[in-house]
């Protein structure tokens, strides 16, 4: 049977996939995912994190995600030797009737509480923060800050003479923060940028690192850092005359979004068929590079920017895709079927000031 680290590698290179291009696509950094397949979890941050990557991985490389927890749970069973005179020791008969009796009644003893809660329940209410908790608000004054935060609770963070609120709104299936660029939703180990002056470029990167779904009263733990990779401000594109051109200038671009600032997206794609596509992002130079994938039906592919995507396509009807940002979804067709299209989906900023989220096909 293979042990966890050679599941992982061996469904990797049957994929034909490299550690670079799997943590572009997944958000996980490639050291993190080199040790999940050399089952050296010495350099995490934690427990939470090695189990939120595992998941997160596992799915990614449609492997039974249970199966990869149950191996690593055993690998973590085994670090714990049990000493040889434990294992040469012969049980007495005393200590077998013990342990019977041990069991029958712990066995009685679930089977009445189990009763007992059923017959007692309480309705069921919604979770809320610890009983008497007042929201709290920290602020960041270095590079990071990990705090366990609360529904309501709230971080500062100081850029330049400015200074910006994010405050955890809700704590569901998923994480979200309400912060001056919009809402972010984050799921266990998953990172996102914050543009917290809308100036293009990324301030601030956020990630999830302890988070139980649906139990608000756990709170979720995050890590706040602030951003070291500067973001290349939106250029002249050849469909739109500038990124502050006038309304007319935009005629030929479909609305997605408009808000009066930019904040991240979500492209969620699901493949109807088989469909060679290629993606890069756009003004984020700590991401730059084209992605080139082959899709079959059924496939799937999530890609997350900060400020635009540049999408090709070998056969438009294929690729149905949802844009999803700021709290809201909005599915968008790239062409008809066997079209090779090329479009850019991208904020540009109008005469009035306001930005839109536009889809341009590129010529």
């Amino acid at each position: 049977m293979d042990s966890l680290g050679e599941k992982l590698k061996n469904a990797r290179e049957a994929k034909d996939l490299s550690f670079d291009q799997i943590s572009r696509e997944t958000n996980i950094a490639a050291r993190y995912l080199e040790a999940l397949e050399a089952e050296n979890f010495s350099g995490f941050p934690g427990e939470p994190y090695i189990i939120g990557f595992l998941r997160n991985y596992g799915a990614y490389l449609d492997l039974d995600v249970q199966e990869l927890l149950s191996l690593y749970r055993a690998y973590k069973i085994q670090e714990q030797p049990v000493p040889v005179e434990e294992l040469l020791r012969t049980p007495s008969p005393f200590f077998k009737i013990f342990t019977a009796l041990v069991i029958v009644v712990a066995v009685l003893g679930s089977a009445a509480a189990g009763a007992f809660f059923f017959l007692n329940r309480p309705k069921k209410a919604e979770a809320a923060a610890p009983a008497g908790r007042q929201p709290s608000e920290y602020a960041m004054s270095g590079d990071s800050l990990e705090r366990r935060l609360y529904r309501g609770d709230s971080v500062l963070v100081s850029l330049g003479a400015n200074q910006y609120k994010l405050e955890l709104s809700s704590l569901g299936e998923v994480v979200t923060l309400a912060t001056p660029g919009g809402a972010l939703v984050l799921d266990l180990s998953q990172e996102a940028n914050a543009d917290l002056d809308s100036d293009g470029i990324s301030d601030l990167r956020i990630t999830v690192s302890d988070f139980a779904k649906n139990k608000a009263d756990t709170g979720a733990l995050l890590r706040f850092d602030r951003s070291s990779a500067a973001v290349v401000p939106a250029a002249v594109s050849p469909s739109l005359p500038a990124e502050t051109g006038n309304a007319a200038g935009l005629a030929n671009a479909v609305v997605i979004f408009s808000s009066p600032n930019a904040y991240p997206f979500t492209l969620q794609l699901n493949f109807q068929g088989y469909c060679l596509f290629r993606w890069e992002i756009l003004f984020e130079r700590d991401r730059s590079g084209r992605n080139e994938r082959y899709f079959q039906r059924d496939g799937e592919l999530s890609i997350q920017a900060q400020n635009g995507v540049r999408l090709g396509v070998s056969n438009a009807q294929t690729a149905k895709i949802q844009v999803i940002g700021g709290g809201r979804t909005v599915p968008v067709e790239l062409g008809g079927a066997g079209e090779v299209v090329a479009a850019d989906i991208r904020w540009v900023r109008d005469d009035e000031n306001r930005y839109r989220l536009v889809l341009v096909r590129l010529e």
